[in-house]
């Protein structure tokens, strides 16, 4: 997550919050919000990312390495949230495919769009703005497949499908249907 870095301090203490109040437990329970991940080996992949961020010196506002309390069993991992995190640092330039949140912060847009365009994957991103014409111009200098503007709602026909190390291809929509075509040119 990209913020002006004159606003680190107030979106850490938002997302730590948010973090913080997650009711993690088994998927199908009340009002739980976060369930375990898909293995043992996914589970120690996350837990080594947040230990790598922490070994980097990213701030760590809430969360860790280990399991929730009263979880032992099962591949849960604690929602994590780091702020100060750098471009450079490992959990800033890695998909970590668990609840972990690095807060990055940027001087102004071409900053911005320099820090989000900075890491070899590309598969989806997100642009908030008051102004959402804006919002869109940024968007369309994001090298990823998909880009939410103001929280845009998912779009089954729209096509999915990143850029660089994300993957190539798409799946759903026009064009991921084309993925299941084979096109032959016949020169004359």
């Amino acid at each position: 997550m990209l913020v002006p870095k004159a606003r680190m301090a107030a979106a850490a203490k938002i997302a730590g919050e948010a973090a913080a109040g997650m009711v993690v437990g088994d998927p199908f329970g009340e009002g739980v919000g976060l369930g375990p991940l898909a293995s043992s080996a996914q589970r120690d992949r996350v837990n080594g990312y947040i230990q790598k961020g922490i070994d980097e010196g990213a701030t760590l506002v809430v969360g860790g390495t280990g399991s929730p309390d009263g979880l032992d069993k099962g591949f849960y991992v604690k929602p994590t949230v780091f702020a100060d995190v750098t471009p450079q640092m490992t959990i800033a330039q890695e998909e970590i495919f668990g609840p972990v949140l690095s807060i990055i912060g940027y001087d102004d847009e071409d900053d911005a769009v320099r820090i989000a365009n900075g890491v070899v994957y590309g598969l989806a991103g997100g642009v908030w703005s008051a102004d959402k014409e804006h919002a869109e111009k940024v968007a369309r200098r994001l090298r990823t497949g998909q880009v939410e503007v103001n929280g845009g709602a998912f779009n089954p026909n729209a096509p999915f499908g990143g850029y660089k190390q994300s993957g190539i291809g798409r799946e759903y929509g026009h064009h991921g249907f084309e993925e299941f075509l084979e096109v032959k040119a016949i020169q004359r």
